[in-house]
């Protein structure tokens, strides 16, 4: 019996890492403090995101006497003048407020305002890196305060404080991809094509993906496919310091062109950073930098986008053989990885402005993105391109 409830319970609730890993992202999402360990050490670990004074405080008395650390991205901690291949912490003496630990985070901070610090910056060490894999995973700020402990302290938490293992960081990312079921589908007309179909796909993070299948695609041959991720500014608002929204209406024209073709719709905003750190990398980039510094200043990867969800998608719809329009080599390369036949490439070439000019320049000269029509406009002063329609080859 106790076996048969064991098993029951595993197909109800998943592997006890499953579960934890789990708890724990929605714990860093709405700001609590996780434990998170391995076999040689134990972290209580909280995000930066939100910290106010009080919040600093109530972490000190709890990890106390240890002394916090803060624990950076090696992005941010290059951005900082500190030279790191992988996460740094850095001790917080008891002069440290909440206004400088955020400064630290998240700031443009030139060479001649890099901080001071009592002790230098060492490697952070494994469970750190997973606490700031989750706090990736979370989409908030990807910095997260410390502290050791050992297991028989941290037992003596707050009974509501999750207590997970670093390696189930790990494996709930893997395993996010493995848990994509279709949540729902019905018919939906659009102003701008025929007939499409909206095919919702739901995964463990708790995210939403849509496949919008335009047309009647031939799954026997290969299918013209458009990989986009989520642009709330771009595609629902119309901005125009980025391309994601001609972008998406030049996808829809062109499939509608081609008989149909299949559009997956990926909740990963701004480059996979989420929508409020998005607005972070918008204000750096207001301050001077252009949209790949942006991102790593802030303490992200350039792109951190996995396209493994794409793959399974397709593949669950029965498109295993693409011809994907797009012009970033990445999405190219993450596919193929993924399993899926690259058949070919179209390119979409949208309209230059002055408004997103830096942020194409970028993509073209520094992310490798094929954009020659954006490297010829360089070449001669702008024109006003506000009625001009995106064209296709």
């Amino acid at each position: 019996m106790g076996n048969d409830r064991l098993n029951l319970s595993s197909i109800l609730l998943g592997s006890r890492q499953h579960v934890g890993a789990s708890r724990a992202l929605a714990e860093f999402r709405s700001g609590r403090p996780v434990v998170i360990a391995d076999s040689s050490e134990t972290l209580l670990c909280l995000p930066v995101e939100g910290l106010d004074k009080d919040r600093l405080a109530a972490f000190r008395a709890l990890a106390a006497p240890i002394t916090p650390r803060l624990v950076l991205t090696s992005s941010r901690a290059r951005s900082l003048g500190i030279d790191a291949s992988e996460p740094v912490a850095i001790e917080l003496s008891e002069d440290v407020d909440s206004l400088s630990v955020l400064s630290l985070v998240a700031d443009k901070i030139g060479a001649e305002n890099i901080p001071d610090f009592d002790y230098l910056p060492e490697p952070a060490g494994a469970v750190a890196a997973a606490a700031i894999d989750l706090v990736k995973l979370a989409q908030v700020l990807p910095a997260v305060l410390v502290a050791d402990t050992d297991p028989a302290i941290a037992s003596a938490f707050d009974p509501r404080i999750v207590t997970i293992e670093a390696k189930a960081v790990a494996r709930f990312r893997k395993e996010a991809t493995k848990s994509l079921v279709i949540a729902g589908e019905a018919h939906v007309p659009l102003s701008s094509s025929g007939r499409t179909r909206f095919v919702v796909f739901h995964d463990a993070l708790g995210e939403d993906s849509v496949a919008v299948i335009v047309g009647t695609p031939d799954l026997s041959k290969p299918v013209p496919v458009r990989i986009h991720s989520a642009c709330l500014t771009g595609d629902v608002f119309g901005s125009r310091r980025c391309d994601c929204g001609d972008q998406l209406k030049l996808a829809l024209a062109r499939l509608q062109e081609a008989g149909g073709g299949i559009i997956l719709y990926l909740a990963q905003e701004g480059r996979g950073v989420g929508l409020a750190n998005k607005m972070r990398t918008y204000q750096l980039q207001d301050a001077g930098l252009d949209t790949v510094d942006a991102n790593t200043t802030l303490g992200f990867d350039d792109d951190e986008r996995d396209y493994a969800v794409a793959a399974r998608m397709l593949q669950m719809l029965g498109a295993t053989r693409v011809i994907l329009l797009t012009n970033n080599p990445d999405k190219l390369s993450g596919i193929a990885q993924a399993g899926i036949e690259i058949c070919g490439r179209m390119s979409l070439e949208t309209p230059v402005n002055a408004h997103n000019r830096r942020y194409l320049t970028a993509k073209a000269a520094r992310a490798g993105h094929q954009l020659d029509h954006v490297i010829a406009a360089l070449a001669e002063p702008l024109k006003p391109v506000e009625n001009a329609a995106p064209r296709a080859r």
